[in-house]
């Protein structure tokens, strides 16, 4: 039995992975989103399809773990500093849309389908989120998601990712399904979600941090990637046990460590898990998906979604100029957001299983969804002129923090303090990176907000918010890099200038030809300081002593051009000033005269 199941996990990996690969690709390539990509994947696979996969709902139950992922890293974002500064925006904004548009999208459910009010609700009020997974990516592609335009946009999708938890309850709460009836009271639920919220924070605290502490000064980076997932799958196990939503013990372990050190590090290490666990959710719901009941009503589906995207456009643009948004900048806000978005299938799902719609009208749904999710890019090309580039700073809002950094910075010893301290000192946004645990902690004392990571992986960078940074300062002890790892580097970031801490003279001669701005040596110059004033105090003038620093530098730079160019380090050894050197010249002078 074994063998079989190992040999079916296989048989269906295939071809899910095969059309999936293939599908992506087109769609991405037509600029439509790789969402669209897996669920038309799904369905070309799937028994409605070529009939190649099959067990779509068993899929479909272990992919909802990436649903838990994705909650968990909308949990990471919210540090409650984050989360004061754009109140405005999450909790009036964002709240008012769901609701708004809930409210209108149901309505126009109940009059369009004739269904009864608690189906109308169940199926209209998923309706009212939009894309995450489709609107981040367009936001970044155009610059946008750093800008004042873009954080109106977050918080929209921030708040709606954090809807689908009472969304759930609401759910719940008009099920039709005697188990669910049976279960326990709505009070008792209440009381046991506070429980689980404050078990989960002071797990996070006494538990958590000190594990993750534990992992840092191990330097076992598996073991993040162990601790990470062990994480969000608890937490979700945990609320799953008490009756409650895996999605919100997903999401509370996320908050938990918002504002830990290795935020970032945890991020990186999750997020693969996360696309690759989200991709399979969308292949199972594009293989649950009835073809056969969308064929039957085909413009019931074109309907509901143009009136779903007009009713969504409309609603967010009046709310857009209610909270002093231009015209256009509030039009493109609703016309990026007009979709339904994937928790509406997890939504679906769930009113299914409460017996308050039925398979055949979660299909076509889904299909509304989808089929709104693929109109988004052409509505965005077509309204290209009607609207207008977002103003710099016209909300009167600063950038987020700790993630469009104008500059970030590696390694926080003696050297990279004193880098990060005048950038910020000159205004600079920082996001400071570095692996030593313990300075981390003395750092935070001091009320230096430090992140965990390996600033010279990619991944972390990003985190880090190096796509957005104008400068990278690699100031961490050794000379790990090279030209080949600031190459991936720079082609990662290439609109960030990099600035390189070099050990030594070897440690330049190994960048040779890197895209950097410059390597600085990171005793030169102090040692240069002390030999000036050693010179001064026995008696040296100041025009002598400039004199003989300009000649070492003048000495000092040609010899390093050498041994870069030969690869040799006794390049140019007859350019360095030594007593064999000096005492040459002295005889030479002496010759002269």
């Amino acid at each position: 039995m074994e063998e079989h199941s190992g040999l079916s996990l296989l048989h269906d990996g295939v071809p899910l992975l095969g059309f999936a690969l293939i599908f992506v690709l087109i769609f991405r390539r037509l600029g439509l989103g790789a969402t669209l990509g897996f669920l038309v994947a799904g369905a070309v696979v799937g028994p409605q399809g070529l009939g190649l996969v099959g067990d779509a709902e068993s899929k479909l139950g272990i992919a909802e773990l990436g649903i838990a992922l994705l909650l968990f890293l909308v949990g990471l974002e919210l540090s409650p500093s984050r989360l004061w500064r754009m109140r405005r925006d999450i909790f009036g904004l964002g709240l008012m849309q769901v609701s708004l548009c809930g409210l209108a999208v149901s309505g126009i459910v109940w009059a369009a389908a004739h269904s009864s009010l608690a189906a109308a609700l169940a199926l209209g009020l998923p309706l009212a989120l939009s894309s995450t997974a489709q609107v981040l990516p367009l936001l970044q592609s155009a610059g946008r998601l750093r800008t004042p335009f873009g954080e109106r946009a977050f918080a929209i999708l921030l708040f709606q990712d954090l809807s689908i938890v009472p969304l759930i309850t609401i759910v719940a709460a008009m099920s039709r399904n005697p188990a669910d009836l049976n279960g326990p009271p709505g009070w008792l639920l209440a009381a046991y979600t506070v429980g689980a919220i404050v078990g989960l924070i002071l797990a996070g605290r006494y538990l958590l941090r000190p594990l993750f502490r534990l992992i840092g000064n191990l330097g076992e980076r598996e073991m993040f990637v162990f601790a990470g997932l062990f994480t969000v799958i608890a937490s979700a196990a945990i609320m799953e046990m008490l009756g409650l939503s895996a999605a919100l013990g997903a999401f509370i372990a996320g908050v938990m460590l918002a504002d830990s050190p290795y935020r970032h590090e945890l991020e990186a290490d999750v997020e693969p898990f996360r696309a690759i666990l989200l991709g399979l959710f969308f292949l199972a719901v594009g293989m649950t998906l009835d073809l056969h009941a969308i064929a039957e009503r085909p413009l019931f589906v074109a309907g509901m979604a143009l009136a779903l995207i007009a009713t969504k456009a409309a609603l967010i643009m009046g709310l857009a100029l209610l909270f002093g948004m231009k015209r256009r900048s509030a039009f493109a806000l609703g016309v990026l957001l007009s979709q339904g978005g994937e928790f509406g299938f997890v939504l679906f799902a769930q009113a299914q299983s409460a017996m308050l719609i039925t398979g055949e009208a979660a299909s076509i749904f889904g299909a509304i969804v989808t089929l709104s999710m693929a109109t988004t890019p052409f509505l965005m090309m077509a309204t290209k002129r009607l609207r207008a580039e977002p103003e710099p700073s016209s909300d009167g809002m600063d950038g987020p923090q700790e993630e469009g950094s104008n500059a970030v910075v590696v390694g926080y010893g003696r050297f990279g303090q004193t880098v990060a301290q005048m950038l910020i000192g000159q205004g600079i946004p920082v996001t400071i990176v570095d692996t030593d645990v313990e300075m981390i902690e003395t750092a935070n004392s001091f009320g230096m907000k430090v992140y965990y990571g390996d600033g010279t992986r990619t991944d972390i960078l990003r985190q880090a918010g190096a796509a957005d940074a104008e400068l990278l300062m690699f100031c961490q002890d050794g000379d790990g890099l090279d030209t080949e790892a600031l190459e991936g580097i720079h082609h990662a970031f290439p609109k960030a200038t990099i600035f390189v801490r070099a050990y030594d003279r070897r440690s330049v001669m190994k960048m040779k030809g890197a895209p950097i701005a410059g390597a600085v040596r990171e005793l030169l110059e102090s040692a240069i300081v002390m030999a000036r004033r050693a010179m001064s105090a026995v008696g040296v003038t100041q025009q002598e002593i400039d004199k003989t620093e300009a000649e070492y530098r003048r000495r000092d730079f040609e010899r390093l051009k050498l041994q870069r160019e030969t690869g040799d380090i006794r390049a140019g050894i007859d350019g360095m000033l030594t007593h064999a050197s000096q005492a040459a010249a002295a005889e030479a002078d002496l010759e002269r005269k």
